[in-house]
C-alpha cells in the first residue's frame, strides 16, 4: 500500500511518500480502507520533534481517518465489509481498559500517529472497538475533519469547561480548525461566543463558524472588549488553545470564579503570569487533554442533526502531505485540510 512515511523528525520534507507492507487485522480487529485522512497541527509538532522526544521509526502520522471495513479479523461479528467507519482518536490498546475514564487515563491508551500507526495511508488497523459507523452522510472529505477536532472540542468545552446555556465564553484563534470546532461546540450548547483572530480576512469565517464577537488582536486589547461584552465581569469560560503568552491574557479575562480550560500550546509550551491574578479571585486553571469515545458519539449526533458543520479548508492527494504541514504550520487553513489516499 502507499503511505506517507517519516523516518526522522525533521521539517516538512521528512514526509516521504512510499509503498510499504498491507497490514493484516489481528483477531478482534478490522482492516480499513482509509477513504480520507484528516490533517491536525498536532501532527506537525510530532512530526518536529515537539511532542515526543523519540518514535518507532519508520513511522506513520494522523489520527483522524474515515473509511470503508475491508477486511475482518476472527470474532469480529459487530461490522460488515464495506461499512462507512470513523477511526475514534485515541484508546487503550488493552482491550481490560476499555472502560477506563478519561481514556487517556488508561495505562494503555494509545493515539494512532503518535503511539502507534497513524491515518497517513491507504489502510489501517484498528480494534473493531476503536471505530464508530459513519451516518453522517456527508463526504469522507468532510468527515474525516471531525474526529480529533470535534471529540477534543467536546471534551473541552462540555466535559472539562462545563460550559452551559446562557454562558459567555472567548475562544481562541478562531479561524483554526481547532477554534472553529471550539465555537460550533460552544453554541451548539446555548453559550454566546467571542473569539480572537489575527487578520480581518478571517472575520467572515468566524462568524459563520457561530461567533458572535471578534477581536482582532493585531488592533484591540482582548481583555479589554471581553470586559466590555460581559459588562465589566469577563467570560464566564475561557478555552485556551493558544499557551505561550495568551494564557495570562485568558486568565484576566475570564471572571471571578471562572475556568480557564488550557487546550494547546500554539503560540509556545512555556507561561507566565501573575499567580494573584487566579487566586484573589478563585479561578481556576484546567487542563483538556484527548476525549472519550462518548465525546465523539455527541459530538457527531449534533453533526447528524445539524447543529454542528466541518468545515473543510480543502483535500490534498496524500502524496501531498508536506504542503498540508506547511499550510498548517503556516496559518494559512481556514478549519481543516484532508489527504486523499486513493487520489492520483
Amino acid at each position: 500500500m502507499k503511505a506517507t512515511v517519516i523516518h526522522e523528525f525533521g521539517d516538512v520534507d521528512v514526509l516521504k511518500y512510499e509503498d510499504i507492507a498491507t497490514p493484516k487485522p489481528k483477531p478482534g480487529h478490522i482492516l480499513i480502507k482509509v477513504l480520507a485522512a484528516g490533517v491536525n497541527r498536532l501532527d506537525h509538532y510530532i512530526r518536529e520533534g515537539s511532542i515526543v522526544p523519540e518514535l518507532p521509526f519508520p513511522h506513520i502520522l494522523g489520527a483522524d481517518a474515515v473509511g470503508e471495513v475491508f477486511e475482518l479479523g476472527q470474532g469480529v461479528t459487530e461490522l460488515e465489509i464495506g461499512e462507512r467507519v470513523i477511526v475514534v482518536p485515541g484508546y487503550p490498546t488493552d482491550e481490560a481498559e476499555a472502560d477506563i475514564r478519561p481514556t487517556v487515563t488508561a495505562p494503555s491508551f494509545a493515539l494512532p500517529g503518535l503511539h502507534i500507526t497513524g491515518t497517513y495511508a491507504q489502510y489501517i488497523e484498528v480494534p473493531a472497538r476503536a471505530v464508530v459507523k459513519d451516518d453522517t452522510g456527508l463526504s469522507p472529505e468532510e468527515v474525516a475533519t471531525l474526529p480529533v477536532v470535534l471529540s477534543t472540542a467536546v471534551h473541552a468545552v462540555k466535559g472539562i469547561g462545563g460550559v452551559k446555556a446562557g454562558d459567555k465564553v472567548l475562544v481562541h484563534a478562531g479561524a483554526s480548525g481547532s477554534g472553529s470546532m471550539l465555537i460550533q461546540v460552544a453554541k451548539a450548547l446555548g453559550a454566546e461566543v467571542a473569539t480572537t483572530i489575527r487578520n480581518d480576512a478571517k472575520a467572515n469565517f468566524t462568524k459563520e463558524a457561530g461567533a458572535d464577537l471578534v477581536i482582532n488582536t493585531r488592533t484591540e486589547d482582548v481583555v479589554e472588549r471581553v470586559k466590555e461584552w460581559t459588562g465589566g465581569q469577563g467570560a464566564d469560560v475561557v478555552i485556551d488553545n493558544m499557551g505561550g503568552d495568551v494564557l495570562a491574557k485568558s486568565i484576566e479575562a475570564v471572571k471571578a470564579l471562572g475556568v480557564v480550560v488550557a487546550f494547546g500550546f500554539a503560540a509556545g509550551p512555556e507561561v507566565s503570569f501573575d499567580i494573584r491574578s487566579l487566586f484573589f479571585a478563585q479561578k481556576q486553571l484546567k487542563g483538556t487533554m484527548a476525549s472519550d469515545i462518548e465525546d465523539l458519539e455527541w459530538g457527531l449526533e449534533q453533526v447528524e442533526a445539524g447543529t454542528i458543520k466541518p468545515l473543510l479548508d480543502r483535500a490534498l492527494p496524500l502524496r501531498e502531505a508536506a504542503e498540508a504541514h506547511k499550510l498548517i504550520a503556516n496559518n494559512q487553513v481556514a478549519g481543516n485540510i484532508v489527504l486523499l489516499p486513493w487520489a492520483d
